[in-house]
C-alpha cells in the first residue's frame, strides 16, 4: 500500500472518530435544551439521562450483534467482559480499555484513562458537573451488548478526573 494511501486512510479514520464524537456532544447538548423550558428540572434531567441510556442500550444491542456474528460462544461472564474490554471497545473507541478489576462475585471495573467522550473537555475538576450527562449513553452501550449476548446488568458511571472514568457493571444473577 502507498504511504499516500495509508495517510488519506488514516485522515478519514480520525474524521470519522471527530464525527461521531461531535455527534455524541450535540445529541446530549440537544436532549439536555429541550428539557431547560419545562418546570420540573431535576424530574427533566432523569428522563435526558434515561432517554440518552436508551439509546446507547439499543446502539450497543446492535454493534455486538454484527461484532461477534462470526465469534465462537462465551464459556464465562469474564470471558464475555474481557471481549467487551478489547474488541468491542477497540472497534467503537479506537483503543481497548486500560484496566478491568473484578471480585469474581459478578461486579466488574472498566478503567479508561482517556475516555474518547470526555477528551473534549478540560482536563482536572472544572467540568466534573457536566461528565456524567456525557456517559449516560455510553453505559446503556455497555449495557445493550451486554444484554444481547445474555447477560442482564446493571452499569454506572464514575468520573473523579477528566477524561478518565471508570464504569461499574454488576451483573444481574437470574
Amino acid at each position: 500500500m502507498s504511504e499516500n494511501k495509508v495517510v488519506r486512510i488514516r485522515a478519514r479514520n480520525m474524521a470519522d472518530d471527530a464525527l461521531f464524537e461531535f455527534l455524541h456532544m450535540e445529541i446530549v447538548a440537544h436532549m439536555y435544551k429541550e428539557q431547560v423550558t419545562r418546570e420540573d428540572i431535576d424530574k427533566e434531567r432523569v428522563t435526558c439521562v434515561s432517554t440518552l441510556e436508551l439509546m446507547g442500550f439499543r446502539v450497543g444491542q446492535g454493534l455486538i450483534e454484527r461484532f461477534t456474528k462470526d465469534c465462537p460462544t462465551f464459556k464465562d461472564d469474564l470471558d464475555v467482559m474481557k471481549f467487551l474490554c478489547k474488541d468491542f471497545w477497540s472497534m467503537i473507541f479506537k483503543k481497548q480499555i486500560d484496566n478491568l478489576r473484578t471480585n469474581h462475585q459478578g461486579t466488574y471495573v472498566l478503567q479508561d484513562n482517556k475516555f474518547a467522550l470526555l477528551t473534549q473537555f478540560s482536563s482536572g475538576k472544572q467540568y466534573l458537573e457536566e461528565a456524567p450527562k456525557y456517559l449516560a449513553f455510553s453505559c446503556g452501550l455497555i449495557r445493550g451488548a451486554l444484554s444481547n449476548l445474555g447477560l442482564e446488568s446493571v452499569v454506572t458511571a464514575e468520573v473523579s478526573l477528566m477524561p478518565s472514568c471508570k464504569f461499574q457493571v454488576v451483573i444481574q444473577k437470574l
